[in-house]
């Protein structure tokens, strides 16, 4: 993948994050989107769920913020999050992306995952996919290019390796909201 196509999904992933739109993000950004999950699925943030997909999104935000240089409560520019995050993510290969990413796609996972089967269903993927901003039909493809086994459910693993090669360019089933 060109670098230009790196730096334009990570500028994507960034927006999403920034909804102000001053330019820069922060812990709030993080914790705004960790909501938008747990209201779609009508989840409580004091439930131990609502805890753990907290925890997951502000430990993603105290980890970049560290390597920005930036205080728990400091703002990470646009420059500073695709210097660290393809650093990170991009060419840290596994352990990178499962130090920093893993634990958050786990906590999302465990949220979706209303029938407690250990899977995501096409419906549950469908909730997860419109509180990130993503509409159905575009979620519809997604899901079945992500069921690489052809079960009709995503697991854990299914959905760690897919947002990992999206960010590492090995495919472009993308995840996030235009």
């Amino acid at each position: 993948m060109t670098a230009s196509v790196q730096d334009s999904r990570l500028k994507r992933r960034f927006e999403l994050w920034d909804t102000n739109g001053d330019g820069s993000i922060d812990r709030s950004d993080y914790e705004t989107e960790a909501r938008r999950i747990l209201q779609g699925f009508g989840e409580q943030e004091n439930s131990p769920k609502g805890r753990a997909l907290l925890s997951a999104y502000t430990g993603m935000w105290d980890t970049l913020a560290s390597k920005a240089g930036v205080n728990s409560g400091g703002q990470v520019t646009l420059d500073q999050f695709i210097q660290i995050t393809d650093s990170e993510i991009a060419h840290g290969g596994d352990s990178g992306f499962d130090r920093n990413l893993r634990p958050t796609i786990e906590a999302i996972v465990d949220i979706c995952d209303t029938d407690g089967d250990g899977e995501v269903s096409p419906a549950e993927f469908k909730r997860w996919m419109r509180a990130a901003g993503v509409d159905e039909r575009q979620a519809e493809q997604a899901f079945s290019q992500l069921d690489s086994n052809h079960n009709g459910s995503l697991s854990v693993e299914e959905l760690v390796d897919a947002v990992r090669d999206y960010h590492q360019g090995k495919h472009d089933i993308s995840l996030l909201g235009k």
